[in-house]
């Protein structure tokens, strides 16, 4: 596995502490995992993330968002003792999973239909965030916010 380096970009920047830490732990992580999931774009400033749960229950599986931090994780209840298997390929183990979020993104729902768990998020930009107009004013014209047109000054 190739190793990254990333001292030389945070000796300039500052502030980005945490863009530091996501891309050191995502750097860590493990690749492959379980269970799998995908992550997808449904919508402008939204997305979901599927995992495959085949075998948990909805009370078997906690999902938990705390600032930046989505953490989902699944704990198997006590097996039927006396079953005998010829084979074991669906898998009962616990697993915990944890999705690094950008600022403004927030879990709206969740649910769990055949074996899949979606949890759609939405990113909400505050008012005060998005860009905005600025009124130009100066001599005898100015610049009406919303319009590219000059408006003369009313006399």
């Amino acid at each position: 596995m190739t190793a990254f380096d990333f001292t030389p970009l945070f000796r300039t920047a500052i502030g980005f502490d945490r863009l530091a830490q996501a891309l050191e732990s995502a750097n860590r992580a493990d690749a492959g995992g379980y269970p799998p999931y995908n992550i997808e774009l449904t919508g402008e400033d939204k997305y979901r993330i599927t995992m495959a749960v085949a075998g948990f229950s909805a009370d078997e599986i906690e999902i938990e968002a705390k600032e930046n931090l989505l953490s989902v994780s699944g704990r198997k209840g006590a097996d039927v003792a006396d079953r005998r298997f010829l084979h074991q390929g669906i898998a009962k183990r616990n697993f915990d999973r944890a999705y690094q979020l950008a600022d403004y993104v927030r879990v709206s729902g969740a649910d769990i239909k055949d074996g899949l768990l979606h949890i759609d998020l939405v990113r909400e930009v505050p008012e005060s965030m998005k860009p905005r107009r600025i009124e130009i004013r100066g001599g005898d014209e100015r610049l009406i916010a919303g319009s590219d047109e000059p408006q003369e000054a009313a006399a």
